[in-house]
C-alpha cells in the first residue's frame, strides 16, 4: 500500500517533546518507501490551509502533539473527507489511549502503513456567540475545565505531576454550580463540581472519566458529580484512574447523542485541553459526530 504523509508538528506539545517524536517515525515510514512530508505548525489559520492542502494531494494527514493539537486538525479533515494519522506527542494522548495506539515509533509507522481508515465519532460544541468547537475527546465544565487551566500554568513541574498537582488544587478551591444538563431532550438538575460530556473514555493523563465511552458508538457519555465535601473530593480521586468513581453515590453517567448544558453561576469550560470560554445562562449544545474522521488505527 503506497500512501503519502502530511505530518503537521505542534512543537510546544509535550514541553518541547513533538520534534523528537517525529524523526523516528518519519524515518521509519521513509525507510518503508513512504513520502513523508514534515512542517511545524505556524498558527490554527495556516494549519487548516496546510491540512486543506494534504487532503486535496490525497495525503494522509498526521496530528503529531497532544489532544489540543488532534483535535484542531481532525475537524479539518472530517469536513474536507481526508484521512487521520496520530503520532501521540502531547501532555495527555488521551485519545491516543482511547484507540490502544502504540508509542513506540515502529509500532506506530506500521500503523500508519497498513491500518484501515476507520470511521471515528467526534463531539461538536455549539457555543452561544454561533462558533462550534470540533473535539474528539470531550467537552467539560466546571473543576475540571479549571484544572486544565492550571496545567497549562503548571509548566514547571514535572508532566507526570502536573495533572494530580492541578487537580487537587482545583478541587481545594471550587465552587458548586447548578447545572441542567438535557441529554436527548430529557432536562436533569444537580448542584455538582463537573459536567463532562465524553466521546472518548480518558481525559486529564489517563483518567478513566467514562469508563463504558466508544468513539464508534454514535453517542457520547455524560458524566456529572454532584458537588461533596473538597476533602470527600479529594480522597475520591484516585479512583477516577480507574473509573472507579462512576460507583459512587454522587456520581451519574447518562447517554445520549445531543446534549445542552446551563450553569449558575457561570464555570470555566473547555475540551480537549483546550478553554471553550464560560458555560453560564446562555445553553451550550454538544452533538455527537457519528463516524465523523476516518483514522488510521
Amino acid at each position: 500500500m503506497n500512501r503519502s504523509f502530511s505530518f503537521l508538528v505542534n512543537p510546544a506539545s509535550g514541553g518541547g517533546a513533538a520534534p523528537g517524536a517525529v524523526v523516528p517515525v518519519a524515518r521509519a515510514l521513509r525507510d518503508a518507501g513512504a513520502v513523508v512530508d514534515v512542517t511545524y505548525s505556524p498558527g490554527p489559520k495556516a494549519t487548516h490551509d496546510l491540512v486543506a492542502g494534504a487532503v486535496g494531494r490525497g495525503e494522509v494527514v498526521v496530528s503529531v502533539g497532544g489532544d489540543g493539537m488532534l483535535s484542531s486538525i481532525a475537524g479539518e479533515v472530517s469536513r474536507l473527507g481526508g484521512t487521520l494519522g496520530i503520532v501521540p506527542a502531547g501532555r495527555g494522548n488521551d485519545f491516543a489511549r482511547m484507540l490502544e495506539l502504540p508509542a513506540e515509533p515502529d509500532a506506530i509507522a506500521k500503523i500508519l502503513l497498513e491500518s484501515e481508515p476507520t470511521p471515528t465519532d467526534m463531539v461538536r460544541a455549539s457555543l452561544p456567540d454561533g462558533t462550534t468547537h470540533d473535539v474528539a475527546g470531550s467537552v467539560y465544565a466546571g473543576v475540571d475545565a479549571k484544572t486544565a487551566d492550571l496545567v497549562n500554568k503548571m509548566q514547571w513541574l514535572p508532566k507526570k505531576l502536573q495533572y494530580p498537582a492541578a487537580t487537587v488544587r482545583a478541587l481545594a478551591t471550587f465552587k458548586a454550580a447548578t447545572y441542567t444538563v438535557t441529554v436527548d431532550g430529557a432536562d436533569h438538575t444537580f448542584d455538582a463540581a463537573t459536567v463532562v460530556v465524553a466521546n472518548s473514555g480518558y481525559y486529564g493523563k489517563g483518567m478513566h472519566i467514562a469508563p463504558s465511552a466508544s468513539v464508534d458508538d454514535g453517542e457520547l457519555d455524560v458524566v456529572v458529580i454532584e458537588a461533596a465535601g473538597r476533602f470527600d473530593m479529594i480522597r475520591s480521586f484516585p479512583k477516577v484512574y480507574d473509573g472507579r468513581h462512576v460507583e459512587l453515590d454522587q456520581v451519574h453517567v447518562f447517554r445520549g447523542r445531543s446534549v445542552t448544558l446551563t450553569a449558575r453561576p457561570g464555570v470555566v469550560m473547555g475540551g480537549d485541553g483546550e478553554p471553550l470560554g464560560e458555560l453560564a445562562g446562555a445553553p451550550v449544545r454538544i452533538d455527537v459526530l457519528p463516524g465523523a474522521v476516518n483514522v488510521l488505527r
